[in-house]
């Protein structure tokens, strides 16, 4: 146990060997004082300072004015109130100078009793450096702090540190809320982030720099485009060191001046009394001794971590290098004010910090007295001030000019753009950079607005030293000194020439038809709204016209896309030419265009007349033949017309009325004008849910084969067309005519063909063991989609395979439509199904388009003649004439004639007669089902006998 003599004697040496002017105050005099007080104060011992009142090392008046003897009773008083106080306070020294010091006043208990501990370091050097700091940091705060940009330090794409203008411009409320967040919050998605780094980092690591613009969002969701420009402080690790970036918005440019709060703590306690972390360590193995509470309080370590432990244990140091550097100086100079290094607090965060250190003897034993002063403050000042300045010389040019406007300062960005050296623009004013394009009144009026908000912000027409003229975005923030008045002013110019290039492009991509020019999607809603809006105001109708070109698909398939390019320029140039001045033309896609008629007046039935006077106009000129290269080229067009007023319905329910209307003048013949009709719209509807309903048919299996036989001349049963038939749950009988030509349209026919073909090869191959059945064949119906199918060849195979049918038994009747177009590969499936004994038939002949080139080529076995023409082969004779021109045609190509329809024995004989010898027919009997076909084809056999070849 350590004796109270002892204490007193470690406390003496403490007392006597402290670097600070240490006093002690009994009775509001000064009763002892160590050599450091003696020196600072210049008196020739310490007796002279014995017994004097405080305030006798005082002038007369503190600088508050307060007389400093009255001052010092209260401060005393306070004291012994409250145990601690820490105060400035101006001592004058024996030769009369004044100097202004941090005093620290704290009770102690002293032999017994209780006396004041008076410490004290002179703050002159400090507040100097201080000052010198202030000054700086003001120079390039000027910048930092007023520039009209967000300026960023980033490490790893996180924030180290930024401007108020950056949290601002994203909806935060402090830089606070920023640092140490990743700059992903200020992007849409993961993937643009990550595409927007691995870009710009490479321009860093290649280039040095990087300037480019791209969208990001604000914290509440918004859009914001922004100018990023970014610069490495050390370009060799652009992404682990810092970087510097600086954005700018140039979707609003709002900019404030940035208000950078800092406050220093200050020391509230000390070792015995003193405010900074102070230790004692053993000089021969560095473990601590005794340490004071502000280490806890400044570097996290409490007295129970340190005490017997060394600094190196520890982990103050950043390396056992810099701590012998450190004793190495206190051995040469055995005592050290001022070494600068950096300590790691207990957290892990580095310190920089400045030590105060020197040797003592205690009780015999060599140790070191150290007072650590941390100064990261000034550090991160310094930063700041080389943040400010590689923000000065970031993408953007800058000027600063003093309150007359003469330019003071210019950087490298500014002379790049403008092709001025500093050199020739310092001492003038930014009136060399007129262009001429502005009047002195759009100048005075920027000025008013700076005068009056302290910025103004917009597009400006500039011209450079070479005397090219060039748009850029200026941004002019007046700087104010404590008094409010206006002691510079700071530009920021970004050339916005490609900028202004790039809008022109996007507009034109965005909203115009890069083929023919008109407006698209985008811009013809934009109109019809307009239009809508001026119907609101007017109360006039306006009217919406669908065109859609007719058999365009065919021009396209059969001449190639360059004609169909053709064709559509010239029906937007002659489109134009047909509407008025005020009215819109759109191409909204493929061949379907689109005309917004306004101001028809307010009389619905005199918009509609003026509405089908300009679709009929539009008809005429669409249908005036086109030179097409080559090719004279004629082409209708089917129009749809809807009438509007005001905003009673939305743009979507226009189009979908005027597309209706469209369809309505398809089906009516093509063409044609149509105005829109709600009833269309339920017609749709049905048409839907009718497609579906088919869908969920086929799946479901509710179709099913009807067979209507074929008779040959002597009426011998040869085979039979197998039909298909849909008996709905709820529907009923569903006509053919309602749902073959929708599963046409729909695709749906590909699918319904397979059906057909599998279940008649299925039947085929289960009547082969049966003899009234065995040399029957089956008609197949197959569209012309189902034959363009790639694999309809291996289809028609694998369904013949997996049902084990005959092949010669199948015959396929194809319809003209296949015809159209790739004739070539029609005729290559047919000669691949025909080696392995299938047989072709042309259904409805003479009702679509055949070619006698094509016909001659096509490996068929039989024409069939359509029943429109058997049904008054009677009664017309061009129908009769057809008929046997028909069977002319047939035995002069070597092929066999069917004829479908036959209803009466009148129209068999005359069949008969023109050399027809096969029929089908309701005469015979209508499409059965199988089992009711099987019990036709048993009665006719018990009734007839067919003459054999």
């Amino acid at each position: 146990m350590t004796s109270v003599s002892d204490e007193m004697n470690w406390f003496r040496k403490i007392f006597e060997s402290s670097p600070d002017p240490a006093l002690m105050i009994e009775a509001n005099c000064f009763v002892d004082c160590n050599g450091a007080a003696v020196e600072t104060l210049g008196y020739p011992s310490r007796e002279v300072l014995l017994n004097l009142h405080p305030s006798a090392l005082s002038p007369p008046d503190q600088p508050d004015g307060q007389d400093s003897f009255a001052k010092a009773e209260h401060i005393l008083t306070l004291v012994q109130e409250r145990g601690f106080h820490c105060f400035e306070w101006l001592h004058r020294r024996a030769d009369g100078s004044d100097f202004l010091a941090e005093v620290t006043l704290s009770c102690v208990n002293f032999q017994g009793r209780t006396v004041i501990l008076c410490v004290w370091s002179d703050l002159s050097t400090r507040r100097y450096k201080e000052r010198r700091l202030h000054e700086l940091l003001q120079e390039q705060r000027l910048i930092f702090d007023h520039a009209r940009v967000g300026i960023l330090m980033l490490c790893n794409r996180r924030i180290l540190k930024c401007n108020q203008h950056i949290a601002d411009m994203f909806g935060y409320a402090s830089p606070d809320e920023l640092e140490g967040q990743t700059t992903e919050n200020f992007y849409g998605s993961q993937a643009h982030f990550a595409d927007v780094g691995r870009e710009a980092y490479a321009q860093l690591a290649s280039k040095g720099f990087t300037s480019f613009e791209t969208e990001m969002f604000r914290r509440d969701g918004s859009r914001i485009w922004v100018i990023q420009s970014g610069c490495p402080l050390n370009p060799g690790a652009v992404l682990d060191a810092p970087s510097i970036w600086v954005y700018t918005d140039i979707t609003q440019r709002k900019l404030a001046g940035v208000e950078l709060e800092r406050s220093e703590e200050k020391f509230a306690k000390a070792f015995d009394s003193c405010p900074l972390a102070a230790s004692i360590s053993a000089a021969d193995d560095g473990r601590f001794l005794e340490i004071n509470a502000s280490y806890e309080r400044n570097f996290g370590w409490s007295r129970d971590d340190l005490i017997g432990k060394t600094s190196l244990e520890v982990g103050f140091w950043p390396t056992r290098q810099a701590r012998e550097a450190w004793l190495a100086a206190i051995s040469r100079r055995g005592r050290l004010t001022e070494y600068e290094t950096t300590w790691l607090h207990k957290a892990g965060s580095q310190h920089h910090v400045i030590l105060s250190s020197e040797t003592i003897d205690l009780n015999g034993q060599r140790c070191i007295l150290t007072y650590v002063t941390d100064i990261s403050g000034r550090r991160l000042a310094e930063a700041d001030l080389r943040i400010a300045a590689a923000a000065f010389e970031s993408q953007e040019g800058m000027v600063i000019t003093d309150a007359r406007g003469v330019i003071l300062r210019v950087n490298k960005a500014f002379t790049d753009t403008t092709g001025y050296s500093a050199e020739e623009v310092l001492g003038q004013t930014p009136r060399i950079l007129r262009s001429g394009r502005h009047d002195d009144e759009f100048y005075r009026q920027m000025w008013a607005t700076v005068i009056a908000t302290g910025t103004w912000q917009g597009e400006v027409w500039d011209r450079r030293k070479s005397g090219e003229i060039y748009p850029k975005w200026l941004t002019i923030t007046a700087v104010k000194d404590e008094a409010g008045n206006v002691s510079h002013y700071i530009g920021t110019h970004i050339d916005i020439t490609e900028r202004k290039r790039s809008e022109e492009r996007i507009k034109t991509l965005a909203f115009y038809d890069q083929l023919t020019g008109l407006p698209n999607r985008t811009l013809l809603v934009d109109r019809l709204r307009q239009a809508q809006l001026a119907g609101v105001r007017s109360g006039d109708h306006g009217a919406l016209l669908f065109i859609d070109l007719d058999n365009f698909k065919t021009l396209n398939d059969t001449y190639g896309h360059d004609r169909g390019d053709r064709l559509l320029r010239q029906v937007a140039s002659r489109l134009t030419q047909v509407v008025r001045l005020e009215d819109t033309v759109a191409r909204i896609g493929g061949d379907e265009f689109v005309v917004v008629l306004s101001t028809l007046g307010e009389q619905q039935e005199h918009a509609a007349s003026i509405a089908e006077m300009i679709a009929d106009k539009i008809l005429a000129i669409l249908y005036t033949p086109y030179l097409l290269s080559d090719t004279v080229h004629r082409s209708s067009a089917s129009i749809g017309v809807t009438l509007f007023q005001g905003e009673r319905l939305g743009v979507d329910e226009l189009m979908k009325q005027a597309d209706l209307a469209m369809y309505k003048s398809k089906e009516s013949g093509r063409n044609l004008v149509r105005f829109f009709d709600p009833t269309l719209e339920s017609a749709v509807r049905v048409r839907a849910e009718l497609e579906g309903d088919l869908r969920a048919a086929i799946e479901h299996g509710q179709l099913q084969l009807y067979y209507q036989p074929q008779v040959a001349v002597h009426g011998c049963l040869t085979g039979a067309e197998a039909l298909v038939r849909w008996n709905h749950p709820l529907r009923g009988v569903v006509s053919p005519a309602d749902f073959i030509p929708l599963a046409e349209e729909t695709g749906l026919i590909v699918q319904l063909g397979q059906f057909v073909l599998e279940t008649a090869c299925r039947q085929l191959a289960a009547w082969a063991g049966q003899p009234d059945f065995a040399d029957l064949s089956i008609a197949v119906n197959v569209s012309a989609r189902q034959l363009r199918q790639d694999d309809f060849v291996h289809q028609v195979q694998a369904a013949l395979t997996r049902s084990g049918a005959n092949p010669v038994r199948l015959k396929l009747e194809l319809t003209e439509s296949v015809l159209v177009d790739n004739v070539q590969e029609i005729i290559e499936k047919m000669l691949a199904l025909r080696e392995i004994g299938i047989g072709f038939a042309l259904d409805d002949f003479g009702t679509g388009y055949s070619s006698l080139s094509y016909l001659k080529r096509l490996p068929l076995d039989q024409l069939k003649i359509d029943q429109t023409f058997v049904r008054d082969v009677l009664e017309d004779p061009s129908d009769a004439t057809i008929a046997r021109t028909i069977v002319a045609l047939a035995r002069a190509l070597d092929l066999g004639v069917i004829a479908e329809g036959v209803e009466t024995a009148a129209q068999l004989d005359f069949l008969r007669e023109a050399g027809c010898y096969a029929y089908q027919g309701y005469f015979f009997s209508r499409p059965l089902p199988v089992v009711d076909f099987e019990a036709y084809v048993h009665r006719r056999t018990q009734r007839a006998v067919c003459p054999t070849a």
